[in-house]
């Protein structure tokens, strides 16, 4: 039976950046494609009112391209608005009056990670935490420990199935498409696990420096930001089983049945970064040892990936802005022509942004009475990147009641459990160049698996805006 969809929206925060660049345009979407016609209800404190709301989304869609002035009426007129501290429950009595007769809302938290627990608690004394669903942005805690104690904080008012641990990575569509191209195609399954594939490659890359976000990221770093979350998602769509039944959680379910198998890294399988010029940054502490580019090398324990390498590195002021996925496949046990084939001849790549892109790498023969040939990429798809945006969909499963792009307690306890060990200075940190790939350790921790396949753009590839 499905759960009834939310009759309300309210977004805690509604001034703030994140609501100005992701929220307004998202919601719009929601309006233009999917009807929504409930009460959005913003609350901040910043002394404003409905008609300075009203300006700020105008303003936010006029930035963003989102153009439909049918739609943006229509949203404009579904605006309330609330001005008030978190800590004063005033501010939630006032809210419970803009709700109406709305019985089950939304609660999405644009607010710091310190302002949870408030924001949760103001909630339930205002008697609509009952039927209500909370949606709270990442970091889910600092690490293991504190992310148990925020999900106990959560889980006092709020049921586990009502609670949605938003990571926006999850709605990009070129990562469903991971997951879908896995799963629809049955050439793939015979040939996905240890007896074939030599090893597997993740890479983020931005050709950016931490910009506007030096204060965040020095708190931060490679590691909570992109890693633990990010990328060990992706990781998740790359090799987890196919899920069973059709249960709503069954996704979610093999998500967490394979990060629980992934061992936790060690400090012999990492190198840490800091791009030149990164203790400038305005809001960065004098001598700050944050990773600004961090590579890893795991394993997962389990019958189908035993004894198959995956790394994942990530970093700032890289070549490129481009996230890719390679799996490497093994080559045959005799080289029936006697070549010298390169390790990453024959491989399956995955581009996820800017662009979406799927190709197979192949060996094909050169012209001439000789047995020997090159290696070529057959390019199965290219697609542009523009999609339904991420928050978008997100949000509008949140609405509904749809969990399964959406964190679960015991999936951000695996999680974090995977990188508990390498957290902070528990390795040493290498100074390397913008614009270059990162520190030479990182050739060296993939030794005789690599090279690193580095993504190159494709025509259709676009530099992606620094987030």
């Amino acid at each position: 039976m499905s759960a009834a969809p939310s009759d309300a929206l309210v977004i805690f925060g509604v001034t703030g950046d994140l609501a100005y660049k992701q929220i307004f345009t998202s919601l719009l979407g929601l309006v233009r494609d999917e009807g929504l016609n409930v009460p959005i209800v913003g609350v901040a404190k910043s002394g404003w009112n409905l008609d300075q709301l009203k300006a700020r989304a105008k303003d936010s869609l006029a930035q963003h391209g989102s153009v439909d002035p049918k739609a943006q009426d229509k949203l404009l007129s579904l605006l309330r608005y609330v001005d008030g501290d978190y800590a004063e429950q005033a501010t939630f009595e006032n809210l419970r009056r803009e709700l109406g007769d709305a019985k089950r809302p939304l609660n999405y938290l644009a607010v710091p990670p310190s302002m949870f627990g408030v924001v949760a608690d103001g909630i339930a004394k205002s008697s609509t935490a009952r039927e209500a669903r909370l949606v709270i942005e990442k970091p889910f805690g600092h690490d293991r420990a504190t992310a148990k104690k925020l999900n106990a904080m959560l889980r006092k008012n709020f049921p586990e199935e009502n609670i949605f641990r938003i990571d926006h990575f999850l709605g990009k569509e070129p990562v469903q498409n991971l997951l879908y191209t896995r799963f629809a195609n049955p050439m793939f399954e015979p040939i996905w696990n240890r007896q074939h594939v030599r090893s597997i490659q993740i890479t983020m890359a931005e050709d950016f420096g931490v910009e506007t976000r030096a204060r965040f990221y020095d708190a931060t770093g490679a590691n909570r930001d992109v890693l633990q979350n990010h990328l060990l998602q992706i990781l998740a769509h790359v090799v987890m089983d196919p899920p069973t039944g059709e249960e709503s959680e069954a996704m979610r379910d093999q998500k967490s049945s394979l990060l629980k198998a992934v061992r936790p890294i060690e400090p012999a399988d990492v190198v840490r970064g800091q791009y030149r010029g990164y203790r400038e940054s305005d809001g960065v502490r004098p001598g700050s040892t944050v990773e600004t580019f961090i590579a890893v090398r795991l394993f997962i324990e389990s019958w189908r990936w035993e004894g198959v390498p995956i790394y994942i590195r990530t970093g700032k002021n890289l070549p490129v802005t481009a996230t890719e996925v390679s799996v490497q496949f093994r080559r045959p046990p005799r080289e029936t022509f006697g070549e010298l084939v390169p390790n990453g001849s024959a491989h399956m790549r995955f581009r996820l942004s800017p662009d979406t892109a799927i190709g197979m790498g192949l060996r094909v023969k050169q012209s001439g009475d000789r047995m020997v040939g090159n290696d070529m990429e057959l390019m199965l798809t290219a697609q542009e990147a523009a999609y339904r945006p991420p928050y978008q969909r997100l949000l509008g499963d949140a609405m509904r009641g749809k969990g399964d792009l959406f964190g679960r307690e015991d999936i951000v306890d695996a999680q974090w459990r995977i990188v508990e060990d390498i957290l902070d200075d528990a390795t040493p940190l290498y100074i390397y160049e913008p614009g270059s790939w990162g520190p030479g350790e990182a050739m060296q921790l993939i030794g005789g698996d690599g090279p690193w396949r580095d993504p190159q753009l494709t025509q259709t590839g676009e530099k992606a805006p620094a987030k």
